[in-house]
């Protein structure tokens, strides 16, 4: 793959990542958020499996079986914390919260684990993509501060940091797809027990099947298939932070498809949040030709 790739890889997925919220729209209103996001990990992982093993990228050995798990517990608890802050707290801060802090957690992790202090350009990109994302999810007129929420919010931004962190170490000896495709298995599985526990029955109609259908094959399998790749070359700090670009796309259909009305001030979030996209885009092309850090 052609590095300079990376960076469009990873806000590509995050684009499609984006546009849950818009599918979920679809459903019907008693669809429980844990039980969406099961089935999601559950259909993502089955068409990663099979493209894993089609190209037989499934037979490589030496996997690191507890980076393996550290990653599967990763995204596995990210769901549960994400949507139980949004349960708690609303979309606004919920999302903030959980999304808006995952830069700050890998920059810190980073930094603390591997001892690579992040860059001037990292602080700057990261400042105006978390400092958008506020103004924009501060849209809602209703906006609820529960404590648990924003601790649960919390959690999902440090579960997400982390699962960047681990995966970016995991597609750097074994083959993108296949990484994927055993860390979203694992994590389907122990969400699996929500399916069970929760009432199902949306899920033999025709929205909620072909819904189901979208979120796990296109906004879970096909993006987490381009963010292990674009993992390869560019860092998990700087990865996560280009992730932001999710509420942008999410807010953007929100107005095209759904409707929905943003104040000035969220369109002046949305520009911050461009512009510390684009910077950290930029930077990262620009360091693996001079190889510094970002």
């Amino acid at each position: 793959m052609n590095r300079s790739l990376a960076p469009l890889l990873i806000l590509m997925a995050a684009v499609l990542w984006g546009t849950v919220g818009t599918a979920k729209t679809w459903l019907p209103n008693d669809v429980d958020s844990i039980s969406l996001g099961a089935m999601r990990l559950l259909i993502g992982s089955l068409i990663l499996l099979v493209i894993a093993m089609s190209t037989g990228q499934l037979k490589r050995r030496g996997w690191p079986i507890h980076i393996v798990l550290m990653t599967g517990v990763a995204m596995a608890l990210f769901q549960p914390f994400f949507f139980n802050a949004v349960t708690l707290t609303g979309v606004a801060v919920g999302t903030v919260a959980s999304i808006g802090s995952a830069p700050v957690f890998s920059g810190f992790i980073e930094w603390a684990v591997h001892k690579t202090r992040p860059g001037r350009i990292w602080w700057l990109s990261t400042f105006l993509a978390v400092a958008g994302c506020l103004l924009l999810m501060l849209n809602s007129g209703a906006v609820t501060v529960d404590p648990l929420g924003v601790l649960s919010g919390l959690g999902a931004g440090f579960s997400f940091a982390s699962y960047a962190i681990l995966n970016s170490k995991l597609v750097q000896t074994h083959p993108p797809v296949a990484s994927a495709a055993v860390v979203f298995t694992l994590s389907a599985v122990m969400l699996a027990p929500f399916l069970f526990s929760n009432d199902q029955t949306w899920l033999m109609t025709a929205n909620g099947l072909s819904v189901s259908l979208y979120i796990g094959l296109i906004a879970t399998g096909l993006a987490y298939f381009l963010f292990s790749y674009g993992l390869q070359h560019v860092k998990s700090s700087s990865a996560v932070t280009m992730a932001l670009a999710e509420p942008l796309t999410a807010a953007l259909l929100g107005v095209l498809l759904v409707g929905e009305v943003l104040s000035l001030l969220s369109w002046v979030g949305m520009i911050m949040l461009l512009m510390g996209i684009i910077i950290l885009a930029l930077q990262s092309r620009l360091s693996r030709r001079t190889r510094r850090p970002i």
